[in-house]
């Protein structure tokens, strides 16, 4: 108990340090690790299982918001694979030419190729954990670092079958009907309920036929977690599920980085390798920037990706820790790479809070192209004539576009971030774009905003609606001149939107009473009515 309480105190104390200096908590938990290790605090087994719940929960949570069609995106498999192939010549050629001159301790060329592969990959965890904080998994260039980081995490586990000499077995091939059939079976999961049951089914799905039963058949425990997310994604409730492993994942996610800090306590040789392994970060970032504008992304779409993925993946340490375990790679290497990783975490932590305004204004100073050679997923949104904005067109959205547009003569543009149900709604011949409204992104894509003086949101979630204030607040549009309004589910909803300046916020109650009663009243005229005709 004792051991326990000083995990807690020593791990919750760094967090606390770290956020009262505004960093993310996650350097407080580094070096909480580090902290411990050094002290002599005995390491706890449960750490490293915690550690591995926390990746699987996350990835799974992953799975349960990918689309996968969006996988299929050049823009995301090319990038992967040529950033890959890009910096494993870069880093080995640097690797080589300073380990000639003393550096890094024995390294061969094959150790610097090899090492210079896992560089090449981008931390997952740290990533999606600062997509998860912005709110952007849904953003363009959110979608395109999560893509990158699948297909990294797949090469990573090829890497590493290759490097034991373990192919998947045989029985991989199972995994064809078995996994179509589990999502038969799960189809109606959602019925359950959204409590402890259902958060209870997220767990077991992702730990039992994701992460045991891929690795039974020698693939990545972790792969599987992710699509059982992916199985599960379809279901309506892919989203609430998600929201509620989220403080669990967290929670794990803290024994993942604390766990660093026991591979080893770096010497001064191991600061001084690591330095120069971080020389490497500006030359992935570049790299990354300059495949994603060669592929027709907006130079702020690019910049705002390079800069998240410019970090070292935790691969790195697991492949690391296997060389040294299997005699190919020097513990001065693993203790080098576990300093360099963790300093990229937290470079990455540091810098990735101002990254929106610096990649805005980064993108001003890049060469640019015009509009028509954009990757049309990233191309600007013309207005048309629409002076008003319907955001969200589900049926409340579609009610309040139809009463401008029919009623008042409004010229109404709507807004939805549901590809299939934009088709579904231009099919029948309403004026609807799609767009993620709370993806700065998407103002950043508006053209002619100065002619929009209404808004409204009517988007069901009130973080959705929250934070797309925020996103008008900092885009183009003139707010002085703009009359924005909002729904609210709850009454405490309407006081926080009302507390962030919009000019109507209406509760989706208010006139509710009234409704009820005029239509009860002539439903009830039209039945007597209707019997007077029948009696007569």
């Amino acid at each position: 108990m004792n051991l326990l309480l000083t995990y807690l105190a020593v791990i919750f104390v760094c967090g606390l340090i770290a956020w009262a200096v505004r960093l993310p908590p996650l350097i407080g938990f580094l070096v909480a690790g580090f902290a411990l290790h050094a002290a002599g605090v005995a390491h706890v087994e449960a750490l490293d299982l915690f550690a591995d719940i926390g990746v699987t929960l996350m990835l799974f949570a992953i799975g349960l918001r990918l689309d996968l069609k969006a996988l299929t995106d050049k823009a995301m498999w090319l990038t992967a694979t040529s950033h890959v192939l890009i910096m494993t010549i870069i880093g080995a050629g640097f690797i080589t030419g300073l380990g000639a001159l003393g550096a890094f301790g024995p390294t061969t060329f094959t150790i610097a190729v090899d090492v210079a592969l896992v560089l090449s990959f981008s931390s997952t965890i740290v990533v999606i954990k600062i997509l998860q904080d912005r709110g952007d998994e849904q953003a363009l260039y959110g979608n395109i670092c999560i893509g990158v980081l699948i297909m990294q995490d797949i090469l990573a586990v090829a890497f590493m079958s290759i490097l034991r000499g373990q192919p998947p077995h045989l029985a991989a091939l199972l995994l064809i009907p078995i996994v179509p059939l589990l999502a038969l079976l799960t189809r109606r999961w959602y019925k359950i309920g959204h409590g402890e049951l259902g958060a209870l089914f997220g767990i077991v799905m992702a730990l039992l036929p994701g992460y045991a039963l891929f690795e039974l058949v020698g693939l990545s425990g972790s792969l599987g977690a992710l699509i059982m997310g992916v199985v599960l994604s379809r279901s309506p409730g892919a989203e609430q599920l998600s929201h509620s492993l989220f403080t669990l994942k967290e929670l794990l996610l803290v024994g993942f980085f604390v766990n660093i800090g026991f591979l080893g306590l770096p010497t001064w040789e191991n600061l001084l390798d690591a330095t120069l392994l971080l020389l490497l970060l500006p030359i992935q970032a570049i790299a990354y920037w300059a495949i994603l504008w060669l592929l027709g992304l907006r130079n702020r779409t690019s910049v705002l990706t390079a800069l998240l993925l410019a970090n070292y993946s935790e691969f790195a340490l697991i492949i690391a820790a296997l060389g040294v375990e299997d005699g190919w790679l020097d513990q001065r290497w693993l203790l080098s790479l576990v300093l360099a990783v963790s300093m990229s975490f937290v470079i990455s932590a540091i810098l990735n809070p101002q990254s929106v305004s610096r990649a805005t204004h980064l993108a001003k100073r890049l060469p640019t192209r015009p509009p028509h050679k954009i990757h049309p997923e990233d191309r600007p949104i013309e207005l048309g004539d629409a002076h008003a904005l319907v955001l969200g067109v589900g049926r409340l959205g579609l009610a309040c576009l139809t009463e401008l547009t029919e009623v008042y003569g409004a010229k109404v543009l709507g807004i939805e971030h549901d590809p299939a149900r934009v088709r579904h709604l231009q099919e029948r011949g309403y004026n609807v774009v799609e767009g993620d409204a709370t993806d700065i992104d998407f103002w950043e894509r508006v053209k002619d905003s100065h002619q929009i003086d209404m808004i409204m949101l009517a988007m069901p979630s009130q973080h959705a609606n929250v934070d797309t204030v925020k996103e008008i607040r900092a885009s183009n549009i003139n707010t002085e001149e703009c009359v924005i309004s909002s729904v609210a589910m709850y009454l405490e909803d309407v006081e926080d939107l009302e507390a962030l300046g919009l000019n109507v916020v209406v509760h989706l109650q208010d006139g509710a009473g009234e409704s009820l009663a005029e239509r009860t009243f002539i439903e009830n005229r039209q039945r007597q009515l209707r019997a007077g005709q029948k009696g007569a």
